[in-house]
Order: C-alpha cells, then structure tokens, then sequence
C-alpha cells in the first residue's frame, strides 16, 4: 500500500476525522504507518479513544478500499490528498483539512486564490441577481468563484462566472454519484467543465443535514475571504461566514433591504465587522497584493449607450430602472408614455438583454447608463 492508499483507506474510517488524523500523523509521520500501528501503540495517542484505536486496527474488516479505487476508476474523477500538489493551499492550513477531496474537472493554480460566495437558499430577486453580477464582476478580474452548488445564491454565482468566461468550483454535500439538489445536475456538469466540482464525501453518500456543514467548513476554508450576498437570521451561510472567521478569512456582506428578513444575517454580519459590499472592488481592494488588475477590468464593457444606437424613449426608460425595480404601471406613470408604447418599448430591451422581468410583472435593468446623454 502506498502512501496516497493509505489516506484514502483513513479518510474512509468512522472515527478518524481530520483533527484525529493530524495527531496520529503528528505521532506516526506517515498514514501508512497509522494503519500498521498496534493497539498497545494507538492507545498512546493523546485523545484517540478505544474505539478509534479498534477502528484502525481493523480497518481492513471495516474500510472498502478496493472498492472504492474501482468505482473512483469508473467515475470521471479524480482523488487527491494532502500531499498532492494541486490540493487547495488555503485549505490545507486550516487546523482541520480533509485527507481526501474527490474532483470532478480540475483544479487549477488560479483556483487557489478564490473567493467563496454563500447565501440564502430561497433567495430574492433581488438576491439572486447581486449574486450573478458580483459573481461575473469577480470571473472578469480573474477570481475563481467558489460556492456549495445549492438552489438560490449558490447556483446565481456559479452561474455568473460562467456566464462571464470564469472558473467556478462547487463544493457537494454528497458524492459525486449522489449529486444533489437534483434539479442542479446540468449546472454541475457545466461547472465541471469550466471549474471543478469538489467533495470529501465517498461514493454513494448521499446528503443529510449532517453533510453540509462539513461542505461549508471546506468552502470556507479553501476561499481567501467569503461573501454573503442575501442570508436570515439562521441562514447556514451564516455558518460558512463564522468557519471563514474560524480560519482567519476575511468575511464580507452584501446590505439589503431593512424590512427584508433575507437581509438580517447579511445585516447582523455587517454590525459585527464585515466589510458592506456592493461591488467587486470593496472585495478586492482588500487582497490587492494578489490582484492588481485596474478597476476597468471589474466595470465590464462600455455601457450600451456607448456602443449602439438607442432611441430617445429606450434610454428614457433605461434612465428610470437604473438602481431600482419597477412594474410597467409605474413606468408609465413616471414616463408619460402611452401602454402599448411602453410594453413594445420593454419587449424591445428584453430581446436585448438590456432589462430582465421579474417576478410580480417588475422590469430591472441589467446595464448601467451615464446619467448624460
């Protein structure tokens, strides 16, 4: 048994996490030489346990690990630990990395400097689109986006940093042929194809209320600060946010509305010291040793105005959703403009993509215009 086996065949045994790990290699120096280890030798690890000790004594009786290798052979995969050169960095300096990490796709060097981005499962719309643009503001300055793959805030910001050409990397509460939540499936084969899906789950785990916040601890500790974008009171990225604290991370937060009980976590974070955010560079300037691109490279392309034609009423409508959401009834009242007008006027910069409907038959504008013409 090499000593890569050896990791794998420890990180599949009940009662030896990554703080346990650490003493018995603290002791041992090698994970081969754990599983060689006697009784009489485990039971003078500091805080092992009897039941630890009897677990590695016996690993051969409890632990798969052929298995295991095949089905990691069959699956498009691979397996890295703590010695591998491309296992994150930032996570392995925390006090508790796991021995093992499945990954589907690939992690790369620039993956390293990432930054996590976490909220609310049932997210606003207006939630969910700060996620997407601070997520394609920060795949233009050439940040990896990292996230826990879930509905809401989670599948905006992956979605965001491919939308702009980035990597993303989805952190699972499950293994990779247990991929959850199901309707994610087609997103997590695109991550995988522009990034990296990532767990510490073996094959055939499936979630549970258990598993994520073993998801968070590595989406927090693999990042080099976390963002929350939109969070309750007892939202779990409220969690990721202390494990990031826990880990000496930097922890930013995204303010919302005051009467918005998905604003209360972000709020509640922001009176205890993170950093309010509204774009990428309040994110970045805190890490400008390690990105010194210009603030050009977050503001995008040249605002529309800049670069098409656009009629008088287009940009007087453009003009009034700049910064806010409106229905059409409010639209035309603060126009002037006639119904029919205003809605050809709407499917007109929807075709575009300059406005998106939302929700409750509300129109947001997806550019920015100079307030001149």
């Amino acid at each position: 048994m090499n000593s890569k086996e050896a990791y794998l065949a420890l990180h599949l045994l009940d009662h030896v996490g990554p703080v346990r790990l650490r003493r018995l290699l603290e002791v041992f120096g090698r994970p081969e030489a754990i599983l060689a280890a006697s009784m009489s030798q485990l039971r003078q690890v500091h805080g092992l346990g009897e039941e630890t000790a009897r677990s590695i004594c016996d690993w051969e009786n409890r632990v798969d690990l052929v298995g295991e290798l095949q089905r990691i052979q069959q699956h498009p995969c691979q397996w890295i630990t703590l010695e591998d050169a491309n296992y994150p960095q930032a996570l392995r300096e925390i006090y508790d990395p796991p021995a093992v990490l499945y990954v589907q796709g690939s992690i790369e060097p620039c993956d390293h400097l990432g930054l996590a981005m976490v909220g609310s499962r049932r997210a606003s719309a207006y939630g969910l689109e700060s996620a997407r643009r601070l997520a394609i503001q920060m795949a233009r300055a050439h940040v990896s986006v990292i996230s826990g793959g879930a509905r809401g805030v989670d599948g905006a910001s992956h979605q965001g940093a491919m939308q702009a050409g980035g990597r993303t990397l989805a952190v699972l509460g499950s293994g990779l042929d247990c991929l959850y939540p199901r309707q994610h499936v087609g997103l997590f084969h695109r991550i995988a194809e522009h990034g990296a899906l990532i767990t510490s789950f073996p094959f055939g785990r499936h979630a549970t209320r258990q598993s994520f916040p073993m998801r968070n601890r590595i989406v927090a500790g693999m990042s080099l600060g976390v963002i929350v974008v939109e969070a309750g009171s007892s939202s779990g990225a409220l969690i990721t946010a202390h494990q990031a604290l826990d880990y000496g991370r930097l922890v930013f937060a995204l303010p919302g509305r005051i009467d918005a009980l998905n604003s209360k976590g972000c709020h509640a974070l922001i009176k205890q010291g993170a950093k309010l955010t509204e774009h990428a560079e309040d994110v970045l300037s805190e890490f400008e040793y390690l990105f010194p691109a210009s603030s050009s490279d977050l503001k995008g392309p040249p605002s529309v105005s800049q670069k098409v034609e656009m009629t008088s009423e287009q940009r007087q409508l453009m003009l009034h959703l700049q910064g806010q959401e409106l229905t059409v009834d409010a639209l035309i009242e603060v126009c002037g403009l006639p119904v029919s007008q205003v809605s050809m006027l709407l499917s007109e910069l929807e075709m575009k993509q300059w406005v998106k409907r939302l929700p409750g038959h509300q129109y947001q504008s997806l550019i920015t215009l100079p307030v001149a013409p």
